[in-house]
């Protein structure tokens, strides 16, 4: 990366590999700047875990220097249930998952009480004694859990994780924090739009699947001189009788009539 500020989020070097669009109105830097770029993310992902994914990485490799990496993870917790959605490197994910098998921790806390837990030095903080004991050898010296806010239930932070001795200066939080609430607005963005094509895809199963029956009832109408829902009748009971599927009843009839299933597409 040419700018390595950690309060910089700029889109023309976010991190390897990323989708970029380019704005030329706001101020690199600037929360509008950030809310574009992470909207763009949303909108060029595959799925929410693309984007979260891709929202790791960003967010180690924008608070990263090159003398100084950061690692980062994002946890999703809800009742009962503790897990990390997305992590920028196995480091993270493993550092993340030691913690859930103590039950606490920095990042635990931050999603539970939607606070920010900073964490200067593991090796001095008396915090949380037995997660701290038990990632000594991971070499990580300073923590930063930072939550990103969400509806309904679950609750969510990112974890940030530093080889350094505080390794989160004041500008650093202050990105950090800004980042997270960017991701708040762009991460249930993401769910809504996932919540939309799911039910675009339904909807397309749904017409496909009356498409079947409907030519399936035509055969029927047509080979007993039957009305169409005389037709539907008699196909529910061949259902019923051999407990299958009405729509796998119908296609093995049109099948039958065809030799082959029509394909039916609903631009």
């Amino acid at each position: 990366m040419n700018d390595t500020s950690p309060s910089s989020f700029a889109p023309e070097n976010p991190v390897q590999g990323l989708p970029v669009t380019t704005h030329s109105h706001p101020v690199p830097g600037s929360p509008a700047h950030t809310a574009i770029f992470l909207q763009d993310l949303v909108l060029d992902g595959k799925d929410v875990d693309h984007f979260l994914h891709n929202l790791a990485r960003v967010a180690a490799g924008h608070l990263s220097r090159p003398d100084h990496e950061v690692f980062c993870g994002v946890t999703l917790l809800r009742p009962r249930q503790a897990e990390t959605l997305a992590s920028s490197s196995p480091a993270a994910l493993k550092l993340d998952e030691i913690q859930y098998a103590y039950g606490d921790g920095p990042c635990l806390t931050a999603a539970r009480t939607h606070a920010l837990v900073h964490v200067r030095d593991t090796q001095t903080d008396d915090r949380w004694p037995r997660y701290f004991t038990a990632i000594a050898h991971e070499g990580m010296r300073s923590i930063l859990g930072v939550p990103i806010p969400l509806e309904g239930e679950a609750d969510c932070a990112l974890n940030l994780y530093s080889s350094s001795i505080d390794g989160f200066p004041p500008e650093a939080i202050e990105a950090a924090e800004a980042l997270a609430r960017e991701a708040s607005r762009s991460l249930r963005l993401a769910v809504r739009i996932a919540q939309l094509s799911d039910k675009a895809e339904n909807l397309s199963a749904a017409l496909e699947s009356r498409t079947i029956i409907d030519l399936a009832a035509g055969i029927v109408m047509g080979r007993n001189k039957c009305s169409q829902s005389d037709a539907i009748a008699i196909l529910k009971t061949a259902s019923s009788h051999r407990q299958i599927k009405l729509r796998a009843v119908a296609t093995e009839l049109v099948a039958g009539v065809t030799e082959e299933v029509p394909d039916t597409h609903f631009d």
